[in-house]
């Protein structure tokens, strides 16, 4: 025991797991997704209060969209990747963003029929909201072993959940005074602490990774920009990640677009204090499982529990929307879904990325966690979108679909546990192999 630290720090380590050294750089990551999901979290109800001016078909295209643009923009940071030299890639992107939202604040006033720039706001932020977590989930991975990873980013992605009751806390504050377009200038503001805690973070790396003489971590990542692609392509592991999101979006899109068509009708800054205000609760929700839960969940059951148990609960939940489908329970599973995303499933997904080599863990994890999400989340629209308007299904029918999409989600997770854990058994025995040969 350190009898430098103070009581704080002593109590924290103790609850969380965090073992010698380890402190600074945990409290650091936790720091640096705090102030990532803040600033999406200002943004994020402004584009939500935006969907209830558009059809489900308008906001399907808009889906579509978002999709074929996330392509573009992975292929640009796959580029990023293979040429920027890697202390500067992740305060770069971040840069990017708060540079294109200050744009966006200035286009906003000087176009006098803002419709168009509306949309494109929309499609932009629904970029950023994976753009943002996936890179910093990248990095994690890459400055944690997979041991610390399991003991560590519960507690880190709380960090995540306090941000996101943060952000929407200052949206709910600030709407109606500041409006819509000087919320934008906050969430910029956020965006600049994460630049200024890579650095940090990156002298502590060895330390935790054991070392890098190589200096990988100050060069560029190399190879083929468009590797991302392929590498997921040609690996059953990485399919079944993506698969596992697909499916996942499949179950948020549907009931993203009950709760749009719920507020039609609404007025815009109601909306947005409604969007706010449901944030709210699902991230106090998540925060005490994410913080003293998650770990202790891995830990104990192992990754293929932590990684079944949230796709569990929403069939329970669908099932019940089935039989009782009135909006007090839409509104309880929205909250259900997002709070277990949040504080159990995504720190245990990001963990399947610790087994993978660099190039996956920053190239194809991208394709996976924007390309696929988006890609899920325009098909799922569309389908959301014919089967209310072109069939005339309601509310039980549509749940009774997702109950069946949520048990195949389940599926997927237990085979993704399972390939993680003898992934993690060959490499074990790998290194007891190798440190043979040496002896």
């Amino acid at each position: 025991m350190n009898h430098n630290e103070n009581w704080f720090a002593r109590s924290l380590r103790a609850a969380v797991k965090i073992e010698q050294g380890e402190l600074a750089a945990t409290l650091q990551s936790f720091s640096f997704i705090f102030t990532l999901m803040a600033s999406y979290y200002i943004l994020r109800p402004i584009r939500d209060a935006m969907s209830s001016d558009w059809s489900d078909a308008e906001l399907s295209t808009l889906f579509t969209a978002t999709f074929l643009f996330s392509i573009v923009a992975v292929s640009f940071y796959g580029v990023a990747c293979s040429r920027i030299r890697f202390r500067r890639l992740v305060p770069g992107v971040y840069g990017f963003f708060a540079l294109s939202f200050l744009t966006f604040y200035f286009a906003s006033h000087a176009d006098t029929d803002p419709g168009w720039i509306r949309k494109v706001f929309y499609v932009w932020v629904s970029v950023f909201s994976l753009f943002h977590v996936s890179v910093f989930w990248s990095y994690m991975a890459d400055v944690f072993s997979r041991q610390q990873a399991q003991r560590l980013f519960g507690f880190i992605a709380a960090g995540a959940s306090i941000g996101a009751i943060v952000g929407p806390g200052i949206a709910v504050a600030l709407a109606g005074v500041a409006g819509p377009r000087n919320l934008v200038l906050v969430s910029a503001g956020f965006l600049l602490v994460p630049m200024m805690l890579v650095g940090s973070l990156e002298s502590r790396r060895e330390q935790h990774r054991g070392g890098d003489p190589g200096g990988s971590d100050r060069r560029s990542i190399g190879g083929n920009p468009f590797a991302g692609f392929s590498l997921f392509l040609k690996s059953p592991y990485l399919l079944g990640i993506g698969l596992f999101i697909f499916l996942y979006t499949a179950i948020s899109t549907f009931v993203y677009f009950e709760l749009k068509n719920l507020l039609i009708g609404v007025e815009e800054a109601n909306r947005i204090a409604i969007w706010a205000g449901i944030d709210l609760a699902v991230n106090i929700l998540a925060i005490v499982t994410a913080m003293f839960a998650t770990s202790r969940l891995t830990m104990r059951f192992g990754l293929t529990a932590t990684l079944i148990v949230v796709p569990l609960v929403i069939v329970v939940g669908l099932i019940t929307l089935a039989f009782s489908p009135i909006i007090a329970v839409v509104v309880v599973l929205q909250i259900v879904r997002r709070a277990g995303n949040y504080a159990v499933t995504r720190p245990g997904r990001e963990m399947l990325f610790t087994v993978v080599d660099r190039e996956s863990r920053f190239k194809a994890k991208s394709v996976i966690d924007i390309v696929v999400y988006r890609g899920g989340d325009a098909v799922t629209a569309w389908a959301f979108t014919g089967l209310t308007a072109g069939f005339g299904i309601g509310l039980g029918a549509v749940a009774a679909v997702g109950a069946v999409i949520a048990a195949a989600w389940a599926g997927v997770a237990l085979y993704l546990g399972r390939s993680y854990d003898r992934k993690t058994e060959r490499d074990a025995g790998a290194a007891v192999v190798a440190l043979g040969e040496q002896g």
